[in-house]
């Protein structure tokens, strides 16, 4: 799958500077052992080419589905076609352009207009070509569409399937990229990952400017983020007014990550003894930010395995170091699988959505570690219910793709009750997000509380 950038005119040249590539070097990197690579094929005064491959991992991109040992689990066009996880591989390299961030000194450049040409391709898509057409006229693009020739030695059919996509026009590198960032996806057939709260984020910040004058915003919409509910939500944000910063503060406090960390301070802040917490899989800090403002706690260690995210957590809390009562949590860098002695005899262990991404036979002894080892008071787990999925129109597939499984409420209580071998917590279940009256709530939740205590 690739996608190409053509520009002509004067000073397009510049562009290598929008996009934070050197034109005489071959850019080439991986994102979770897949391949994104990237060259100019043309590059002077008045023309400028440019193509980004993606080469996939098929194993990887199957491992959301390891629990099917089966060979359908990788036969599909994922490895082929450029769909949302073109858009997700391709979104590191192109970081630079779409967040309009270059060079100081080219940062006049973001908002130029240039002569551009985008062409993407293979595309597997149900809409007709003059649908897509029609989803791009309203920018201003002007729209060709062909598909490969097949040479078949059976008389199947003369053509592809597969199209191949081209839009001309004029404007910004930033605003293309955002249009295409927004529109691949809505053309895709395939839904690649769950789509949470964060789509909504994403399609705020690449649809601005244009797409709420888009005639067909509501068609976008829906077919972005698939899920009536976060579409609902979209409109509700909209007709409140996006200038109401209250309507805005109260439409998020809805969004299930905000519902489940409202859930785990809540509960802490019931907790007698909270002295001392562990924030395992604490990612970019989110949680662990809200944790220092509880009243009580004097300890709060952040464990997370990626630097990358832990650099980003640490900028989280630096801007609240300035706030009142805020407690700065202190990082550590490691892992659910290694034995940490600075883990040991805390007041509250928290596994907030971290066990769905560990292979099921591993997280015996990660639970043995928690509880026999570190021997902490408190532990509290979440994780998605998978009964819930089907509100949310899924069918076989997991919330996010590096998911290794998903639990029923009933398959979550057996597992924590076989963890509580030797009895020594009391167990206490919960949900978390709106209640569905067959499938209960998005999130479950169970609470070990030591007995002794």
């Amino acid at each position: 799958m690739q996608l190409t950038i053509r520009a002509s005119g004067q000073d397009v040249q510049v562009l290598s500077y929008l996009l934070a590539k050197n034109p005489n070097h071959l850019y080439e990197r991986q994102v979770n052992n897949h391949f994104v690579r990237m060259f100019f094929s043309k590059f002077s005064k008045e023309e400028v080419e440019v193509t980004f491959f993606v080469t996939p991992d098929p194993i990887e991109l199957s491992r959301n589905n390891s629990e099917r040992y089966e060979i359908t689990s990788y036969i599909n066009d994922r490895e082929f076609v450029v769909s949302s996880i073109f858009c997700t591989f391709l979104r590191s390299a192109l970081a630079t352009a779409l967040n309009g961030k270059p060079h100081e000194e080219y940062e006049h450049w973001v908002n130029h207009r240039f002569n551009l040409q985008f062409s993407f391709g293979p595309l597997s898509s149900q809409l007709s070509d003059n649908d897509i057409i029609e989803l791009f006229a309203p920018m201003g693009y002007k729209t060709t569409i062909s598909a490969g020739e097949i040479d078949y030695h059976m008389n199947f059919k003369t053509k592809s399937s597969a199209r191949y996509i081209t839009v001309e026009g004029l404007t910004t590198l930033q605003m293309g990229l955002r249009q295409l960032f927004v529109l691949i996806p809505v053309l895709d057939n395939y839904k690649h990952y769950y789509i949470d709260d964060k789509e909504i984020e994403k399609l705020e910040r690449y649809g601005e400017g244009w797409l709420d004058a888009h005639p067909q915003r509501e068609f976008i919409l829906r077919q972005a983020l698939r899920f009536k509910d976060l579409y609902s939500l979209v409109e509700k944000q909209t007709e409140k007014g996006s200038n109401n910063q209250d309507n805005n503060d109260e439409i998020r406090t809805m969004r299930l990550n905000d519902l489940r960390y409202e859930k785990i301070i809540d509960s802490i802040r019931q907790i007698p003894f909270k002295d001392s917490i562990v924030d395992f899989g604490s990612g970019e800090g989110k949680l662990s930010v809200q944790l220092g403002f509880i009243e009580g706690v004097k300890e709060i260690l952040a464990v997370e395995p990626s630097e990358s995210a832990s650099i980003k957590a640490l900028k989280r809390y630096e801007k609240m170091a300035r706030k009142e009562n805020f407690l700065m949590p202190e990082q550590i860098i490691g892992s659910l699988f290694y034995f940490d002695e600075r883990l040991k005899n805390k007041d509250i262990v928290i596994l907030c959505e971290v066990i769905e991404h560990i292979d099921k036979h591993r997280l015996p002894k990660i639970m043995k570690t928690i509880l026999n080892d570190y021997k902490p008071k408190v532990v509290m787990i979440t994780t998605p219910n998978q009964e819930y999925n089907k509100v949310y129109k899924m069918n076989e597939e997991y919330r996010h793709p590096d998911h290794r499984f998903e639990w029923t409420r009933d398959e979550f209580r057996e597992w924590c009750e076989i963890q509580n071998g030797k009895n020594d917590y009391e167990l206490t279940f919960d949900g978390i997000g709106e209640e569905h009256e067959l499938y209960g709530t998005p999130t479950q939740m169970c609470l070990f509380m030591r007995k002794e205590q």
